[in-house]
């Protein structure tokens, strides 16, 4: 990981002259990271464009490893002509959805992918501009505000409102200097700030005032207001609270947001949701089967297995350091990781290795997503050191593939059919892997593409072992495609429901509107915009 920091090669396209800022604007910020800024943005996209409004999701800087592909990217053309995908945090996604809306890059225009303790992967407007050091990169966030500027004009001048969330706390006033996502941000695109407090973890009303003090004069009368979130019980025994809260800061109180049951419904964007206890016992016969997944050190994109968990017969558990893999587990999935070779150490480091190589003599089935596929081969190599040290990991040797990491990432949306299952998959690549080996001849998918002049071709898709009990590709997202899920939940013994999986996310959109609208005067926010 270098010290240096990564060249930014803004080179920005004229914005077209479109007059004054048509989209009001109104910014969301949060007292602390995971106060509910996400879903609660989500909610408001989707109840203000049931309205009749064009909305828009804006976040200067998201942290994420759960990303998603967007179909606009900066990056120049490839070596075919064309023009390479973007990502963006799914979180934004998620929110674009919710305005009905593809995601643009411009939603979302830095993402920082964490790889280490003290460093990330930067991509800036669906760019990849390298990994560096969090020391490094304080130093060049500046350098992206006119980037970031100009993708929140370019947003504002589609919408009606645009919907801003910060990121953590806005009041860390140690970073004002070099702050692009929230006070900072908030001061050079004019836009009006309402501060959310978390009344689940406790400590709101310090943590409200607390902010106030921390805040200058300026930034304090940014602020139009501050909302409770998260509430449940009888709110009138903290309305004294939300009476000295006013008094001290001014800030008009604009209402309590209770707690809503079916956030667990939607994607999750930070790990720190996979840290809930278990619930349930292990299966035992019957229809249903028990799904372990490793806690990866830097889990990615690991909405990959919501579908699956949604499932009544599947009973999904995620295990923690220092937990054994259980002997009842009927399939263990391997999930995306933002460093494939760490995570091969914490496998190892863990005594997982030896658990998945004993589950697969006993004839249990091991399935690999991304990294997790990667991970199933011999070998892992880093040479130039895109994810950490250089250097090589050695696999579990369960397919006969190696892989290198090369700094060509790949970005592709997929819609196709499995000739071996006849079923559609949608989906997504997104990782820098090369793979090959002879495990390659022995594809788990055998995907259906368009060809010129009407043609059809057939794109093998990752590997299967011999014994078909240990399989892997590089497709993430295909378990949200009902038949494919419905087929493979079948090959291993369990029943799927009759879910359709992406009503279930618009049924769970339309709830938290109707949450939004039962518990906030909207007409009230809506004029706090400008």
């Amino acid at each position: 990981m270098s010290d240096q920091a990564p060249t930014i090669d803004l080179q920005l396209p004229p914005l077209l002259d479109h007059g004054p800022r048509r989209a009001r604007t109104l910014m969301i910020q949060g007292t602390a990271s995971d106060v509910g800024k996400s879903l609660l943005v989500a909610g408001l996209c989707r109840a203000y464009r049931r309205r009749g409004l064009a909305v828009r999701p804006f976040k200067a800087q998201n942290m994420s490893n759960n990303a998603a592909v967007t179909a606009d990217s900066d990056a120049p053309p490839g070596s075919d002509g064309e023009q390479p995908r973007g990502e963006i945090g799914r979180a934004q996604a998620l929110q674009a959805r919710a305005c009905g809306v593809a995601p643009s890059i411009h939603m979302n225009p830095v993402l920082l992918k964490p790889q280490t303790n003290i460093g990330s992967q930067v991509v800036l407007r669906g760019r990849s501009l390298g990994n560096c050091p969090a020391r490094v990169y304080h130093q060049m966030r500046q350098g992206m505000m006119p980037a970031i500027l100009d993708s929140f004009e370019r947003t504002c001048a589609e919408a009606d409102l645009v919907l801003v969330e910060g990121a953590g706390s806005g009041a860390e006033i140690y970073l004002r200097d070099c702050d692009i996502t929230n006070m900072y941000f908030a001061e050079r695109a004019e836009v009006p700030v309402i501060v959310v407090g978390d009344l689940d973890k406790g400590g709101t009303m310090a943590s409200l005032v607390g902010t106030w003090m921390l805040l200058d004069q300026a930034d304090r009368e940014r602020v139009v207001g501050y909302l409770v979130n998260k509430f449940r019980g009888d709110f009138s025994l903290f309305e004294p609270a939300c009476a000295t809260i006013t008094e001290i800061t001014h800030w008009p109180f604009l209402g309590v947001l209770r707690w809503f049951e079916g956030a667990a419904q939607l994607p999750a964007e930070d790990s720190l949701a996979l840290e809930r206890p278990a619930e349930g016992a292990w299966a035992s016969g019957g229809d249903s089967i028990n799904i372990a997944i490793p806690r990866l050190s830097r889990v990615a994109n690991f909405d990959d297995l919501d579908p699956l968990a949604a499932e009544p017969a599947v009973n999904l558990r995620w295990i923690k350091p220092g937990q054994p893999i259980p002997a009842e587990t009927d399939v263990i999935i391997l999930p995306g990781s933002k460093a494939t070779r760490v995570d091969l150490e914490v496998l190892h480091r863990e005594g997982w290795d030896i658990d998945i190589l004993a589950h697969v003599r006993r004839g249990g089935r091991v399935l690999g997503l991304c990294a997790g596929f990667q991970m199933l081969g011999r070998v892992v190599r880093d040479p130039d050191g895109i994810e950490g040290e250089p250097g090589e990991t050695p696999g579990l040797g369960l397919l006969d593939i190696e892989t290198t990491i090369s700094g060509d990432k790949r970005l592709l949306d997929l819609d196709l059919t499995d000739q071996r299952s006849g079923c559609r998959i949608t989906g997504y690549e997104m990782h820098m892997g090369r793979t090959s080996g002879a495990g390659l001849e022995r594809p788990w998918l055998l995907l259906e593409q368009a060809l010129e002049a009407g043609q059809v071709g057939v794109r093998p898709e990752g590997a299967l072992s011999a014994d078909g009990l240990v399989m892997g590709g590089y497709v993430h997202g295909l378990f949200g495609s009902d038949a494919f899920r419905a087929h493979w939940l079948e090959q291993i013994g369990a029943k799927a429901a009759a879910l359709d999986f992406e009503r279930r996310i618009e049924a769970a959109l339309d709830a938290l509107a109707d949450h939004c609208e039962a518990n906030l005067d909207l007409d009230a926010l809506l004029a706090l915009a400008r």
